[in-house]
This record gives structure tokens, C-alpha cells and sequence, in this order.
């Protein structure tokens, strides 16, 4: 992989954002193989927050959260278009896993002043519906990194995830966060403050992101990205967390990883992932079967 330096990113600074994403990407799978029928989101939230703070992590973007059943397709969640609208439906509840149920777990720890934020789909048992939507999650990552390569604006990139959700005949769920974000930008925290939370969220990350939003609107651009008009300007170099999320009759299913773009270029930071790993699998198990079409 070529880690092209970022404006104001070197390839230290990268692979520091790496290694931070691996270590959440480390805690979810640890967590998800310890998921048990009966467990609530809360525990597994706190549990998730206990395995990163065992690793050293002291601050957070956002502490962990965990979603099941139909709520991981956010059902009748709204999405709202400001930061006071990030209701309690999205914190973890009294929600009950139960055999063959869909789970999302997402974290976003910050280390050293790098941060990541990562999401991560499964099910306890099987669910044909959440591997139909993990499969579908492919063509977006191929879609979104060929699209920023070619230039377009970050809104009309978000507007081809929404065309290709509706071609697959799935819901585009990530239009209920806040702001309706397909993804924000990340950058690292330059001698951040002690550590505080309000509510399950960092402080020092989210005065990181209004000083970015503060100097993107002078400078055209936003770190927030949807498909609105905000969004309609070329891609921004820097560190974006990525996340479409898929919804289909009461399932969800996403990832979220780290997209670096250049002035010229756009990669995802790490190939190493399970999402990716998973899709590797896939493919070669489905190699015999081409063949002998």
C-alpha cells in the first residue's frame, strides 16, 4: 500500500491511525466471541469499553455502542440534521441478544491522539439476511474509494451509495445518524485536554471536529459528509471514517474504517480487516463454483 503522505499526515502519522484501528477492530471481535444469549447491549457496551481501557485507551470519540436485533437496522430511529437531535435511541438499551440475532458493535478510541472509528457486524448463530447484507457491503467499499480516486464530490459519492442501495433493493440506514453522514472526518488530537465525556461522548474529539468544521466553512469544505449540498466540493485530503450501513426487513448490517485521501489519490488505510477478510473468504469459496459455469 502506498501511504502517499496527507497534507499535514506522514506516514508515521498513518500508521499510528493503523494501529489504533486495529486495536478497536481487536476489541470487537474479542467481544463478539464472547457474546452469550441473554446479554444486554448495556453489558456488552461495557464490556466493550472495559477490554479497550485493559488496553490502555483513556478517551474516546464516542464510548462504545451496541445495537441488536432491529435496531441494528435502526428502526424508527430518526435521522435528525444536528448534534442536540442524537437522542437516547441510539444508546445502548435492555435489548436482550437471542439465538440467530443480528449485533453491530461500534467503537472509537483514541490513543495517543489518534483516533478510530470502526463498526462491525454479526449474529449469534446464523441469519441469512444479515450475510445477504454483509455480501452487499462490498460493492459500496469498491464504489466509494473508485469514485473519490475519479474526483467526484463527496456528495455525489454519497448520492451513488444511496443509487446502489436502491439497486440492491436495501435501505440506506446511515441517513439516521445525525446530519445523515455516510462519514466524517478524523484528525489527530494535537495535546488534548484530560479526558472528559458527556453523555457517551469525548470531549476533546468533539472540539477536534467543530475546529474542522469551523475551518471548512472558510474554507468550502465540510467534515461532515452526506448528500447535501455542504458536502458538494471535491474530496477533502485527510482521514475520513467511513460507514454505509445497510438495512433490510429489520436487519442492519455496516463497516466503518478509515478512507485516506490525497490531492490526487484515495486508499483505504488498512486491507487487514475482518469485513475484508470475510469478503476474501467468500470470494474463494465461490472460485470452483465460477469455474465450472
Amino acid at each position: 500500500m502506498n501511504l502517499s503522505v496527507v497534507r499535514h499526515i506522514g506516514e508515521d502519522e498513518l500508521s499510528q491511525f493503523r494501529g489504533v484501528q486495529q486495536l478497536a477492530y481487536r476489541c470487537v471481535e474479542a467481544v463478539a466471541g464472547e457474546l452469550k444469549v441473554g446479554m444486554t447491549e448495556k453489558q456488552v457496551a461495557a464490556r466493550l469499553l472495559e477490554w479497550l481501557q485493559d488496553h490502555g485507551v483513556r478517551d474516546w470519540l464516542h464510548k462504545p455502542f451496541a445495537w441488536f436485533g432491529d435496531r441494528t437496522a435502526f428502526q424508527g430511529f430518526s435521522g435528525l440534521s444536528h448534534m442536540a437531535g442524537f437522542n437516547l435511541q441510539f444508546f445502548p438499551g435492555s435489548r436482550r441478544l437471542e439465538e440467530n440475532m443480528p449485533f453491530i458493535l461500534d467503537v472509537a478510541p483514541v490513543l495517543d491522539g489518534a483516533l478510530a472509528d470502526v463498526g462491525y457486524a454479526g449474529t449469534l448463530g446464523h441469519n441469512p439476511t444479515l450475510e445477504r447484507l454483509q455480501d452487499d457491503l462490498m460493492a459500496h467499499r469498491e464504489l466509494i474509494v473508485r469514485l473519490v480516486k475519479q474526483r467526484h464530490t463527496l456528495a455525489d459519492v454519497a448520492r451513488a451509495v444511496d443509487g446502489l442501495c436502491l439497486r440492491q433493493g436495501v435501505e440506506p440506514r446511515h441517513k439516521a445518524y445525525p446530519f445523515k453522514v455516510l462519514a466524517h472526518r478524523v484528525a489527530k488530537l494535537e495535546r488534548p485536554a484530560t479526558p472528559r465525556s458527556v453523555g457517551r461522548f469525548g470531549l476533546n474529539s468533539t472540539f477536534n471536529l467543530y475546529e474542522q468544521a469551523r475551518a471548512g466553512k472558510q474554507q468550502g469544505w465540510s467534515p461532515l459528509w452526506n448528500a447535501s449540498a455542504q458536502s458538494d466540493h471535491a474530496p477533502t485530503p485527510g482521514l475520513w471514517a467511513v460507514e454505509p450501513h445497510l438495512g433490510f426487513r429489520g436487519v442492519g448490517a455496516k463497516f466503518e474504517e478509515l478512507l485516506v485521501i490525497t490531492e490526487t489519490d484515495a486508499f483505504w488505510l488498512d486491507d487487514d480487516l475482518p469485513h475484508v477478510r470475510r469478503w476474501q473468504q467468500r470470494l474463494h469459496e465461490r472460485q470452483p463454483q465460477l469455474l465450472a459455469a
